[in-house]
């Protein structure tokens, strides 16, 4: 019976993206690398929501693709990973709207941005209407602020908007200036006008490189939208690094607050498409899942044609219906080349 089990994933198993090896460069920067990616997390959403998962976590590499690609190898900053997640979301969410227009259509998605000065850039780039129509713009502060003040509430919830020391600051320096908002974090008048709960939320980036009063704020406008049992409001974060918040990353005696949404938040979100490259004791693969397929360790192995033309070859070796730890991923890495996959 494992036999069969085994047999049926194979069969049914997503194949790796191509031109994701950091040692293909030249193959990344030919073709849209990203581009697929919004395929395969369109196909996966799309399924995970049908199946009734409200908790959805998209993890990808953000850089991978066209002429500036960049693999985990190379140097890039937080801003870089910021500006390519705004733009993959931006030309994920039209199409994924469009295609569900009685539930997403007339801006009932919410394009949900760390700061007002993303949600400004992510106007002034995206400025068409095709962007500017597909949903509505805003910002972790205002949907936060928003579930508060209509009062949907939940217990477990800090029930208000958990503002980082930044905020505090430029709303302090705006109060000195005699002003309510002084724009020094960005545009206000950028954001649409919170009318009515969305039927989407798509977080984009929230916490990593960032305040960790996202991650927190990510909680209380889920509780916020869902208290109800006859709501039904997906939040899908977009590279939000929550296996960082998860993994405690972040010592529980110095974040106390999101030390506490671990377990009650952010352990109840599925993974429904996730690619992470491992790289290890000599080996180098990925974690791979596409919903609602089981998880998969992939290894690359550099391979050599009779021609002396290099190619990568993929061979999955662990396939498994609840996550692999990346030591136990690591291991199986490690174990299948030296069982000669990476030695043919």
């Amino acid at each position: 019976k494992k036999r069969d089990s085994v047999a049926r994933w194979m069969a049914e198993l997503s194949e790796l993206p191509v031109g994701i090896s950091p040692f293909e460069k030249s193959l990344s920067k030919s073709i849209d690398v990203q581009e697929n990616f919004r395929t395969i997390a369109k196909r996966a959403l799309t399924a995970a929501i049908g199946d009734g998962i409200v908790l959805l976590e998209v993890e990808f590499p953000p850089l991978i693709g066209g002429d500036k690609s960049k693999s985990q190898f190379d140097d890039f900053d937080n801003v870089q990973e910021l500006d390519r997640n705004k733009d993959w979301t931006m030309l994920f969410v039209p199409p994924f709207c469009a295609s569900n227009p009685d539930l997403y259509g007339n801006k009932q998605a919410w394009l949900i941005f760390p700061d007002t000065k993303e949600c400004e850039l992510a106007r002034a780039e995206w400025a068409g209407a095709r962007y500017r129509d597909a949903a509505t713009f805003t910002t972790i502060e205002a949907a936060t602020n928003f579930g508060s003040s209509s009062g949907s509430t939940s217990a477990g919830s800090s029930k208000s908007y958990d503002a980082p020391w930044a905020a505090n600051f430029a709303s302090g320096m705006s109060k000195l200036l005699g002003q309510e908002d002084a724009g020094f974090l960005g545009d206000k008048g950028s954001l649409d006008p919170l009318e009515q709960p969305a039927t989407i939320q798509f977080v984009i980036q929230p916490g990593n490189g960032g305040p960790v009063e996202d991650w927190i704020n990510c909680e209380t406008i889920h509780l916020a939208n869902n208290n109800n049992p006859d709501t039904y409001i997906p939040m899908v974060i977009i590279n939000g690094a929550l296996d960082k918040v998860r993994g405690g990353y972040y010592a529980s005696f110095f974040f106390p607050k999101l030390a506490a949404t671990v377990d009650r938040f952010f352990k109840k979100f599925t993974s429904a498409f996730y690619l992470k490259p491992i790289s290890d004791k000599g080996v180098y693969g990925w974690l791979y899942r596409v919903y609602p397929e089981p998880w998969q360790v992939v290894l690359q192995t550099v391979r050599t044609k009779s021609n002396d033309q290099m190619y990568i070859e993929d061979t999955v070796v662990h396939v498994s219906e609840t996550r692999p730890t990346y030591a136990e991923a690591v291991s199986k890495l490690v174990e299948a080349a030296n069982k000669g996959y990476a030695k043919k």
